[in-house]
């Protein structure tokens, strides 16, 4: 089954280009930046455009993650069931097994899914999920005769709630493991760096602080409200992708320690303590879930935006992103998580309208393939 794609301007996105000019202390826009020439947008190393979708499994109940396996197939957690599937390349969807103290409710349940670097070696696969009384991360082996062992806690204690419970989890290049999280509906807790609310955790996989973490505990960095999504370029620039209220959704540049703003600002604040996003949307033009990064390009997948967006990525440390633009994925609804296929041939997007906000079809939720050109 094939799809069309639309390419438009994003002419409504509002940019943060790094100082905040015009921009007031509950996140008003920035100055736009200006459209790329045609000259720019033909230029060498511009990011490659999507191909045609191709449904590769259907009929799934709000997949939340995708995690790649070394032999190409993937892992696809669904948040209510706490149920996780296999996805091979061909499109056959097998039951792994059923994560165990899964309690989902509202936005919570079983959410990120990550696999060891290691895999190979451990044959361990992560994830992050709401419990009965707090979210928690956990690891258990995977064999694919015998399903998952027994999980094994390694974080507890992030707060809970109906909604911002975050959930992404994701190995950085520097071998370590980031979980975002959101301030379960407690705004103080994201400037508190005590609390794992609103925040993004780095790790050792085995759950404990790394040696130079910025305050001696998993706090990574913090004034997060609900982080969605986790991705690096071949830099080594972490980016996150981040719900916000009302006004604006964002896109951070993250490094250790900083302090991103909430809820103190929403958007752009322009004030020399907190870190101004790189991009901000409307949240109907976005909601953004899942992040990743190929081709030159960081791509979120929105919800309520029900699209997918291209953010170009310069390499320019001071100036990083270009305009984005936005692909609309007809016939499709929300789009949850976006993860590189390996070798970076495709993108595999996971829908999410069977999760109470969307409008399901006969066969959503699905896992689509999207070819990089």
């Amino acid at each position: 089954m094939g799809g069309r794609w639309i390419s438009v301007a994003a002419a409504t996105l509002l940019l943060a280009a790094g100082c905040a000019d015009g921009a007031d202390r509950t996140g008003g826009p920035a100055t736009p930046a200006p459209a790329d020439t045609p000259e720019e947008a033909a230029s060498p190393g511009q990011p490659p455009r999507p191909g045609e979708v191709d449904v590769v499994a259907t009929g799934l109940s709000v997949p939340w993650a995708v995690a790649f396996l070394p032999d190409g197939a993937a892992l696809v957690s669904e948040r209510d069931s706490g149920r996780v599937v296999r996805v091979g390349s061909d499109g056959a969807v097998t039951e792994v097994g059923t994560v165990d103290g899964v309690v989902p409710g509202g936005e919570g349940g079983l959410m990120g899914l990550a696999v060891s670097p290691s895999f190979e070696e451990d044959s361990l696969v992560y994830a992050y999920f709401t419990a009965e009384s707090d979210n928690r991360i956990v690891r258990m082996t995977y064999d694919p005769a015998d399903g998952f062992g027994e999980a094994e806690v390694i974080v507890d204690g992030i707060p809970k709630a109906g909604n911002h419970n975050g959930g992404r989890i994701e190995f950085g290049p520097d071998g370590t493991l980031y979980a975002g999280t959101g301030d379960a509906g407690r705004e103080d807790l994201a400037q508190d760096t005590d609390s794992l609310a609103g925040k993004i955790l780095r790790m050792t996989p085995d759950g404990e602080p790394v040696e130079d973490a910025p305050f001696g505990n998993l706090v990574h960095s913090y004034g997060h409200r609900n982080v969605q999504g986790l991705a690096w370029d071949v830099d080594g620039r972490m980016y996150a992708t981040e719900f916000g209220q009302n006004a604006f959704d964002e896109v951070n540049v993250i490094e250790a320690g900083n302090n991103y703003g909430w809820p103190e600002v929403e958007g752009t604040g322009g004030e020399s303590e907190y870190v101004d996003p790189v991009v901000t949307w409307t949240p109907d033009e976005a909601s953004p879930s899942g992040a990743a990064i190929a081709g030159g390009a960081l791509w979120a997948a929105a919800l309520r935006g029900e699209r997918l967006w291209q953010v170009p990525l310069t390499g320019d440390a001071g100036d990083p992103v270009r305009s984005p633009d936005d692909f609309l994925v007809e016939d499709y609804g929300r789009l949850r998580a976006v993860e590189v296929e390996p070798g970076e041939r495709a993108l595999w997007i996971t829908t999410s309208n069977r999760d109470g906000r969307g409008s399901p079809a006969s066969e959503d939720d699905r896992v689509l393939r999207i070819p990089l050109e």
